[in-house]
């Protein structure tokens, strides 16, 4: 037994000619192509769970206008915003798909909003905005790289709301393309007290368009069918 226990180790076994097996060794570069797979892997999900552009170009469109662009002083003055339509905005027809439309005047509208002031007004008096309806007319498809100018406007406002008219335009030959309207619920506050918080005075609004003015017209009759169908009462409003 003491013998046995004091017997050596084996030596470790060697390959027949006498060389000894190298352990692998790894790369240097291997550390930074496992991190590049990692940013693809990211960016493959981040595009494919998320509509990453329009998170990505909505802060540099609000960027840009706070920073980069002069300050307009007319609230009712219009404001262009320009657009080039690209291979993912395509449907099976070859046309920038209608959701493309309305992401490009959602960034044209926050951009617009900036530029005149109501978002510091917003944030002045405790208020929000809230998209309440909007509609779009197409007149004329955009095609794969077209330029177009989404061209906005505040059209006026009452009592709740704001009222604008976005118009997307071929600068190639000035048609009108696309047209949309959109109300805008002020949440908190009211569009009086943003105007006269930005005039410093008070400002009534300009009279409506017939189109808008029908349009409100058809959300009311709408929102009171509506209304009756869930048994609710007249005196119900929607937020």
């Amino acid at each position: 037994r003491a013998a046995s226990r004091s017997r050596p180790f084996p030596a470790p076994w060697t390959p027949p000619g006498g060389c000894r097996l190298r352990r692998p060794s790894i790369p240097a570069s291997f550390p930074a192509a496992m991190m590049l797979l990692l940013l693809l892997g990211a960016g493959a999900a981040l595009f494919g769970l998320l509509d990453a552009w329009y998170l990505l170009r909505l802060p540099l469109a609000l960027l840009r206008a706070r920073w980069l662009q002069p300050r307009l002083r007319d609230v009712l003055q219009e404001q262009s915003w320009p657009g080039l339509v690209l291979p993912s905005d395509l449907d099976w027809l070859l046309h920038m798909n209608n959701a493309r439309y309305l992401r490009e005047a959602d960034l044209a509208r926050c951009a617009h909003l900036a530029r005149c002031g109501i978002f510091d007004a917003l944030r002045a008096l405790g208020g929000s905005l809230v998209l309440a309806a909007s509609c779009s007319r197409h007149r004329r498809p955009l095609r794969l790289f077209e330029r177009f100018a989404v061209r906005t406007r505040l059209l006026g406002w009452d009592a709740r709301a704001f009222y604008l008219e976005q118009r997307f335009l071929s600068p190639r030959h000035g048609f009108v393309c696309a047209l949309l309207l959109c109300r805008l619920h002020v949440v908190g506050s009211s569009p009086g007290r943003l105007v006269q918080h930005l005039c410093q005075r008070q400002v009534d609004s300009p009279e409506l368009p017939e189109e808008v003015q029908h349009w409100i017209s058809y959300n009311e009759a709408s929102s009171q069918k509506l209304r009756a169908e869930s048994g609710l009462g007249i005196s119900t409003k929607d937020e």
